[in-house]
């Protein structure tokens, strides 16, 4: 595959990060991920969204004008006009037991030994539990689902469980065109 502007996304711990940042080291181009651009920069993190016309504006400033570049992360109901401007789609799906031990993992990692026994864990936890559950009316599979059939993009499906250099190299493989 070519340099291009690619949009990956997945459920929340599912690898689309991971993916993004080795796509776009390979292809040095930028990186963003859209949780940098949802949230405001706050201690603890995650804990204040920014304006939705300010997330676009940010993106628009800081890569989308660019001839290519990797996005991880959904947008869904916010980054339309940015993810209208995609040359190509990657959704990572993965087994939710697979998902919800690397979340665990991941947020014991950045808590440096501090226990997970707080409600914004809890909350989170709860949140990412409910992405394949197909009633549930947030960000899940199913509006995934929906969302990419109306974006009408070319779109890579890979398994998370595969290791990231394999990822890597399915993507690269790609024609979308």
């Amino acid at each position: 595959m070519r340099r291009a502007r690619i949009h990956i996304l997945g459920a929340s711990g599912s690898g689309t990060t991971t993916l993004g940042a080795a796509l776009a080291s390979t292809w040095s181009v930028p990186h963003a991920d859209a949780d940098d651009y949802f949230w405001l920069p706050t201690d603890p993190p995650f804990t204040e969204k920014r304006a939705e016309p300010d997330r676009v504006a940010l993106m628009r400033a800081i890569f989308a004008s660019r001839p290519a570049w990797v996005l991880s992360g959904s947008m869904m109901g916010w980054g339309e006009s940015i993810a209208a401007e995609c040359d190509a789609v990657v959704f990572v799906t993965l087994d939710p037991a697979e998902r919800m031990r690397r979340l665990e993992a991941r947020e014991r990692r950045r808590r440096e030994g501090r226990p997970l026994d707080d409600p914004a864990w809890d909350a989170f936890r709860d949140w990412a539990r409910s992405y394949d559950d197909p009633t549930f009316d947030g960000r899940s599979r199913a509006t995934h689902e929906a969302w990419l059939a109306a974006l009408g993009k070319p779109t890579l499906r890979l398994d998370g469980l595969h290791p990231t250099a394999d990822l890597l190299d399915a993507v690269l493989r790609w024609d979308p065109a």
